[in-house]
């Protein structure tokens, strides 16, 4: 029995989110046919994430208990030979027993990306969401600093969410413009660990303060008094990227 944290990277478009459902096409449910066809029998893989539909990974990690051993750099090429072109395996890592991609992370980062210009475009629409407006990135940045540190995240949580607490801790929120596309604002969200579309959300109320449709001061009541109708609009899944997810390898690498 070998014991690997698979590194992957995929594009969510046509996948209904990670977690198997019955409704169509799932990350795990390919992940899971394509170990088992590598390794010869069932594989079910564990995910540090649940993304929703449409969201993309660059960097998702999932944990696998496996039959035997193969050397760590030759498996995302063999285990490559049998998923689709829109999943890939990066990188993977041979761990030891007990490792759970879900309970043993330390955090995540995302992107959320929204793309600014007068002219919409198709090249762009797949992976950031889309306005017209310019926004003031100075004062979205201005209301992002506000969600450092610990607070109750009550206004950018959907509803149907199973969270017992609200309360979450987040390490930064930065605002920026892509020096080499104009116009594509990257909204870096770095914490523990996250509510029910709290990083779209947040994006949202972001968009809305550089749009002049919220204040800053309306983001501090937001996170004052926690209230769904107190936040901005939840944007779209497909401007949301799972960029990295922080691990003590020290710990948990063989």
């Amino acid at each position: 029995m070998d014991h690997l944290a698979l590194v992957t990277e995929y594009d969510g478009t046509e996948f209904v989110g990670f977690q198997i459902q019955d409704n169509g096409r799932s990350v795990q449910g390919v992940l899971n046919e394509a170990l088992s066809k590598l390794y010869k029998e069932e594989i079910k893989v564990t995910g540090c994430s649940r993304t929703d539909s449409g969201v993309h990974a660059k960097g998702h990690v999932s944990s696998a208990d496996v039959p035997f051993y193969i050397p760590e750099e030759k498996i995302p090429l063999a285990l490559n030979a049998f998923l689709p072109g829109d999943l890939s395996c990066r990188r993977a890592i041979r761990v030891k027993e007990g490792f759970n991609a879900r309970y043993d992370n330390l955090g995540k980062r995302y992107i959320y990306r929204i793309y600014s210009s007068p002219v919409r475009s198709p090249l762009l629409s797949r992976y950031s969401a889309y306005t017209s407006y310019r926004p003031d990135i100075g004062r979205m940045n201005e209301a992002a600093a506000l969600f450092s540190g610990e607070h109750d995240f009550g206004s950018f949580c959907a509803a149907g969410s199973s969270a017992k607490t609200t309360v979450r801790k987040l390490d930064h929120v930065l605002v920026r413009e892509r020096e080499d596309i104009r116009g594509l604002l990257e909204i870096e969200v770095v914490g523990e660990a996250f509510l029910y579309n709290m990083v779209r959300i947040i994006a949202g109320t972001l968009l809305y303060v550089g749009t002049g449709k919220m204040s800053c001061d309306e983001v501090r009541i937001s996170l004052e008094k926690p209230d769904r109708s107190n936040a901005g609009k939840t944007m779209p899944p497909q401007g949301l990227t799972l960029e990295e997810v922080f691990y003590d390898w020290d710990k948990w690498r063989i």
